[in-house]
């Protein structure tokens, strides 16, 4: 219906599992300043320093001794090589104090590599699920954007108008008319509508981490603040401008924009393990790790991995894999999900000042480049939610990484380490 089969990428992939060095590998074809110094809220990408969902791409991750491909289902014996990336897990895991980490790493051959370092339950002591699920969170901006941007290649949306013209007497507020906001500024978030994540981060456990909140909720919190700046004078992070385009998908296709997320991407590019939740749905269906989070740097953790994933909404409800991650966002750049003219739209950028801190980022419709410390730059653009954090990259030549943690940094050192991850991953 839009142009490509529903095919998997990977049909012909080769995917080796990485853990403990101790531990077997698994080789198959594969056919199927402390907290106040980061933004308050768990939705949001990091502002100060690249802060959302993680999914990471690779420029050249072939970790040494790396082993020939075997038949399918067959095994190794442990692996003798504790190459760099399970080194820098191990690291993020014992240094940093993530309880757990995991991996996926592509490279431009397809090979498929699944690291993972720590526990995934801190009270068991039970093993990190290799690819296992983790919510997203801000990744889903990306996921949101792309079915807008089908939309608009439809011709039933056009980015330069006003989001008056969709949503009539919706987005109102101090310093806030619909007539002077367009559908571009809203995707680039340079709109100037305020956020709401504080409204739904503050106390969290006490208070919000069972918490249902219809969309509308979320905007009304959104546009109960004042207006951050006039449309299109500057750049800031909201989520609230991702709530308004989930209303617009819904108003212009008549259906729930989790159900068209899933029909327009996620069965077409053939995502396993990748899903919008259902209404009142607050667990992780598949295999995953527990996900932790600690309102302040030395408070106790508290275990989130059950909580209602509202909140976040078309800004930041799905869950996935590292792996699935680096599939759709492989599949977005390489023009698999959009016609030419509306990915070359999605990949015209704005200065996005605070929102990286490896240099001069730069943010998209919904995507956001990633400054790589060898040259160059990659498309990336992460999320956190409270429990789970991820963050990510991916070329134009088919190497891509995902990097998700099982809480969210507690500091800008923190979140450098995760960056430095994913750039080394990319670089070395």
């Amino acid at each position: 219906m839009w142009g490509i089969a529903a095919t998997s990428l990977l049909a012909k992939d080769e995917v080796i599992h990485f853990d403990r060095p101790e531990e077997e590998i698994l080789v198959a074809d594969f056919r199927d300043a402390p907290h106040p110094a980061r933004p308050s809220s768990a939705f949001a990408r990091r502002k100060m320093g690249r802060l959302t969902t993680a999914a990471v791409v690779v420029t050249g991750l072939v970790a040494a001794g790396a082993l020939a491909p075997l038949a399918a289902g067959a095994r190794t014996v442990p692996a003798k090589h504790h190459d760099a990336v399970q080194q820098g897990l191990d690291s993020l895991v014992n240094d940093d104090k993530f309880p757990a980490t995991l991996a996926s790493v592509r490279d431009k051959d397809g090979r498929v590599r699944d690291y993972t370092a720590g526990v995934g339950d801190v009270k068991t002591g039970a093993p990190v699920p290799v690819d296992g699920e983790v919510r997203i969170g801000s990744n889903t901006k990306t996921f949101t954007a792309t079915v807008v941007l089908q939309l608009v290649g439809e011709g039933k949306i056009d980015l330069d108008a006003p989001i008056e013209k969709y949503l009539p007497n919706l987005v109102r507020g101090d310093g806030i008319d619909g007539h002077k906001i367009t559908v571009r500024q809203l995707l680039q978030h340079t709109s100037g509508l305020p956020d709401y994540d504080v409204d739904v981060t503050d106390d969290y456990v006490a208070t919000k981490q069972h918490t249902h909140y219809e969309p509308r909720d979320l905007l009304d919190l959104g546009l109960s603040h004042k207006a951050v700046f006039a449309p299109g004078t500057g750049w800031s992070y909201s989520n609230t401008n991702y709530v308004v385009l989930g209303l617009l998908v819904q108003k212009i296709t008549g259906r729930p924009v989790g159900e068209e997320i899933t029909h327009r991407v996620i069965d077409r590019i053939g995502l396993r393990h990748t899903y919008w939740p259902a209404l009142g749905d607050q667990s992780i269906h598949g295999p995953h790790p527990h996900g932790y989070f600690s309102p302040a740097p030395g408070t106790p953790m508290t275990d989130v991995t059950t909580s209602d994933p509202s909140a976040g909404w078309a800004a930041g409800q799905m869950i996935s894999t590292p792996r699935d991650l680096n599939r759709f966002f492989g599949a977005l750049v390489d023009g698999k999900l959009l016609p030419p003219a509306q990915l070359k739209q999605m990949e015209t950028t704005v200065a996005a000042p605070g929102s990286a801190g490896r240099g001069d980022e730069r943010y998209g419709l919904g995507l956001q480049t990633f400054t790589l410390s060898c040259g160059g730059t990659a498309w990336s653009h992460g999320g956190d939610y409270p429990g789970y954090s991820t963050t990510n990259a991916v070329s134009t030549d088919g190497r891509a990484v995902t990097l998700a943690t099982t809480a969210l940094p507690t500091s800008l050192n923190v979140l450098k380490d995760l960056e430095n991850f994913v750039d080394a991953a990319v670089c070395e």
